[in-house]
């Protein structure tokens, strides 16, 4: 048996159903080709197919199911009211994936307000078409979209109590009863209740006499599971969670009985059930994922931890692949027009099939495995060209079918014979093209090894030239192999390596495997350029063959700052006394000159300072904030970039304004390639948990609120503190105290010390060694050497100007002076030194000419606008005003 006939309104174009799906997955892959520059990417690549396309999808399709399945009046839920509902789903998701990655809840507080309204509406909708429906068979079906649809305002719901900014511990409890929610029961129940039906006409294929009964007994099974998981999440009941999880998987064994007969009677050999096949295999892989990961976490925060791999495999295995593979069938078929017709939009379909099916489902597989970063980007470039390929497809697949059909409809006008019906390209029984297969086993082979060409230390192998530091290649000549391998793992663990020496018979070969236990870093272990390991990620394990050895050598982390925070190995040759030979990591380790910053030499006509203005002061009381960690290259004196680690992408990170009692709820996600973390001077919360550094890919939530006025300072609290604070990860967050008055210009002033690696890297490394050592090249207002120089700071005569000023360091504090100016208030730490020229003890008339600051510390003064001119501001430590400290309050008419 078949799904029911489709009424006759239902053919043809309906543009609100038939291209906001197609919308939104072309929109996921310009957003995957543009990711590196795209905040929050992985997240916005996951939603716009899971809430963009396949909630779209889900809905219209539900809809088109129960008319054809209960053949209801079309008055009962005409398109015009779908259209509706259409539309109120499309604003939703889009204010929600604007919302969540700008930080703007209320934007998506509306949005998930929006798709639940809609959804329910949509669920409204069936409920009537049931109502007035004649009895009849697979009633089953919208019961399934029924139970479905009611999942979305809890999912919705969970959503938003997750945008609104949770401690790691609620993060992770939130995170899986929302995927979940939205996932096993919204998506999950209307996949299962569509291919009941669904599954067998695919195939071409009689439907199993079970089929009705087996999904009438699972359902209950299956909304009882998906209470029971997001119930367990929620309480923070693991245990209870992974019961719900395995309830799920029993109730879809079950259900999934009905899909074996028609399978085994036509097995799935065409685009479109070959895809949704190996969609169903991936959900089941994600379920796994979930639970394993729930089974062996440490904690909800772990769980959270990583959980991008498993919205890959959601996004990418289950919902992409299920969506392109419905459509492909769905869509010449909805289109009509008779086989013809449906034949030539499935030819469009059936192009290379077979090669994009490898392509995505091996190279998925292939970037779950621990392969070299390399590796893992070149076959995700191919896995994204393949899964994009169906974008023109389906509207060549199109063009194709409304050509077929105007050249039928000539033909019939002419008085000709209609064509005999033929089975179209889709229909069973064909073979599995064996060339396409071997084309994308070999695209993937040839992506792979490119990925090892671009980066062969990352993949373990290195030119037989360069297998030996110049520390072990000493005498080598000299030696006789002793055909024994000798095999040490190394641990990297809190900037150490365990064993920190190794002890090897002269003339063995001497095998690495390093094993990084960090819970946060990346680490690596290098003797030299010619001979290192790949970065290694918590967790990861690499070796490093180093070959016959000879010599004593000495390796260390190259991860900037680690090497000078202990992270040295020391390899020694047993019966030698040598000790490490020149060339190596012991003649290395002093910091090669610092490179040039020549601050006579002026900014180009493009160049744009950091804005110093303070942001305005809003009526919000709750503040949500995304800091995304990057490395970026930023220009820090005239002529002279760096690579800069930022918040944000900018130097200093964003300025954050708010008052006593205000909240802060804080997202750190780390995009960068090493370890991150960041301390609010401005919270009060023990640091064990919000502090932590979070490793590349992961994030967390940091919620205070501010109880004291001051400047505070925030900054990255990973070691070595010192290179990671002078290489740009610091900012400013200013709490106003109680009464404050208004002014007319309001400027923010971060100092902090640039010290740049004089290796001849172009931009410039941090150089950590300087850092540690108090030897800057500059020394800067937010980030950038005399920038407020070449384009000043501005007043008019007479206004009244704040300076709030911050002493980032990593080392040193600020003299803060106004030359030509005076300070009539003064407030530092908290408290005011003057006020309107009234001292702490009431006496009045007072003035200040420098707001003196340790590190870290911050304050600010204020002073009134004098006579047009220019007063040149700077630390009145001259020697760092001399390194790029100083700027110009230009006071203009």
């Amino acid at each position: 048996m078949s799904t029911p006939t489709r009424p006759a309104a239902a053919r043809g174009r309906f543009p609100l159903r038939d291209r906001p799906g197609l919308v939104w997955l072309a929109l996921a892959v310009l957003v995957a080709l543009a990711h590196p520059v795209v905040p929050a990417a992985g997240w916005l690549m996951v939603h716009l197919v899971l809430l963009g396309a396949m909630t779209h999808s889900a809905m219209v399709w539900s809809t088109h199911f129960t008319q054809a399945l209960l053949k209801t009046p079309e008055s009962l839920d005409d398109r015009g009211r779908q259209n509706r509902r259409i539309l109120v789903l499309l604003v939703g998701a889009a204010l929600v994936l604007v919302g969540v990655p700008t930080g703007w809840w209320p934007l998506t507080l509306v949005g998930a307000t929006g798709v639940a309204t809609a959804v329910a509406l949509h669920g409204r909708a069936l409920w009537r078409r049931l109502r007035h429906a004649l009895p009849g068979r697979f009633r089953i079906t919208v019961r399934y979209y029924l139970a479905a649809a009611a999942c979305v305002p809890v999912g919705a719901g969970f959503g938003a109590w997750l945008a609104h900014g949770l401690d790691d511990e609620w993060h992770g409890r939130v995170l899986v009863a929302h995927s979940m929610t939205m996932v096993l029961g919204w998506l999950g129940l209307t996949v299962t209740g569509t291919l009941v039906t669904l599954w067998p006409t695919m195939l071409r294929t009689r439907m199993d006499d079970r089929a009705e009964r087996l999904a009438r007994q699972a359902l209950p099974v299956l909304v009882a599971a998906v209470s029971v998981t997001a119930g367990g999440a929620v309480a923070g009941l693991r245990p209870v969670a992974v019961a719900g999880l395995a309830l799920y998987l029993a109730g879809l064994a079950w259900w999934g009985r009905a899909l074996l007969a028609p399978a085994r009677t036509a097995p799935p050999r065409t685009v479109a059930t070959v895809s949704v096949t190996a969609a169903l295999a991936w959900g089941l892989v994600a379920l796994a994922l979930l639970g394993t990961r729930l089974v062996r976490a440490g904690g909800w925060a772990e769980v959270a931890d990583d959980y991008d791999t498993l919205a890959a495999v959601l996004a990418v295995g289950f919902g992409a692949q299920l969506l392109s593979g419905a459509l492909a069938h769905l869509i010449p078929v909805v289109l009509g027009g008779g086989p013809s017709v449906v034949r030539a939009a499935a030819e469009r379909f059936d192009r290379a099939w077979a090669t994009r099916l490898v392509v995505v489902n091996a190279g998925l597989a292939l970037c779950l495995l621990p392969v070299p970063g390399a590796v893992r980007v070149a076959v995700s470039v191919l896995v994204l060209v393949a899964l994009a390929a169906f974008v023109p497809l389906l509207l060549a697949a199109v063009g194709a079918a409304v050509a077929a059909r105007r050249a039928l409809l000539a033909g019939l006008s002419e008085g000709s014979a209609p064509t005999a019906a033929v089975t179209a390209s889709t229909g069973a029984n064909r073979e599995v093209p064996s060339g396409q297969l071997v084309v994308g086993v070999a695209a993937l082979a040839l992506a792979a090894s490119l990925g090892v060409a671009a980066d062969p230390a990352a993949a373990g192998l290195t030119p037989a030239s360069a297998t030996l530091a110049a520390g072990l290649r000493a005498g080598a000549s000299d030696v006789t192999p002793t055909g024994h391998t000798t095999r040490v793992r190394v641990e990297a663990h809190d900037m150490a390596y365990v064993p920190a020496r190794i002890d090897v018979p002269r003339g063995d070969r001497l095998v690495i495997d390093l094993v990084n236990v960090d819970d946060a870093s990346p680490h690596d272990l290098t003797f030299g350029d010619d001979l290192r390991t790949r970065r290694v990620m918590p967790g990861r394990t690499a070796s490093l063959d180093v070959g016959v050895v000879s010599g004593d050598a000495e390796g260390w982390c190259s991860v900037v700052g680690h090497r000078q925070m202990g992270m040295v190995l020391q390899v020694h040759v047993a019966g030698t006394d040598s000790s490490p030979a020149a060339g190596t990591a012991t003649e290395n380790a002093s910091s090669p000159p610092p490179a040039s910053a020549d601050l006579s030499r002026t900014f180009g006509n493009d160049f744009h300072p950091v804005d110093a203005v303070l942001p305005p002061l809003t009526s919000e009381r709750t503040h949500h904030v995304t800091l995304r960690v990057a490395e970026v290259d930023l220009e820090v004196a005239p002529g002279v970039r760096q690579r800069r680690w930022t918040y944000n992408g900018s130097v200093p990170g964003p300025t954050l304004h708010g008052r006593v009692g205000d909240m802060f709820v804080v997202t750190l996600v780390n995009a960068s390639s090493m370890g991150h973390s960041v301390d609010f001077h401005a919270g009060e919360t023990p640091p064990d948990d919000v502090m932590r550094t979070v490793p590349p890919g992961g994030h967390l939530t940091y919620t205070f609120t501010a109880r004291r006025a001051g400047v505070w300072m925030y900054h990255c609290s990973t070691m070595p503190m010192s290179a990671h604070i002078a290489a740009g990860m610091h900012g400013a967050v200013v709490i106003e105290p109680e009464g404050l008055t208004a002014v007319d210009r309001s400027y923010v002033l971060v100092q902090s010390e640039v010290h740049l690696d004089g290796g001849g890297s172009t931009p410039a490394p941090v150089d950590a060694a300087s850092a540690a050592a108090d030897t800057p090249d500059l020394v800067v207002f937010n980030g950038i050497a005399n920038q407020y120089v070449a384009r000043p700071l501005t007043a008019r005569p007479g206004e009244r100007v704040r300076f709030w000023v911050l002493a980032a360091g990593p080392n040193r504090g600020s003299a803060f002076h106004v030359v030509g100016a005076q300070f009539d208030t003064v407030w530092t730490e908290g408290g005011y030194l003057l006020d309107h020229g009234r001292g702490p003890t009431g006496t009045s008339g007072g003035g200040s000419q420098v707001l003196d600051l340790g590190v870290a510390q911050g304050g600010f003064v204020e002073l009134d606008a004098g006579a047009p001119g220019h007063y040149p501001f700077v630390t009145h430590a001259m020697a760092d005003a001399e390194r790029g400290a100083k700027g110009i309050l230009a006071v203009t008419k």
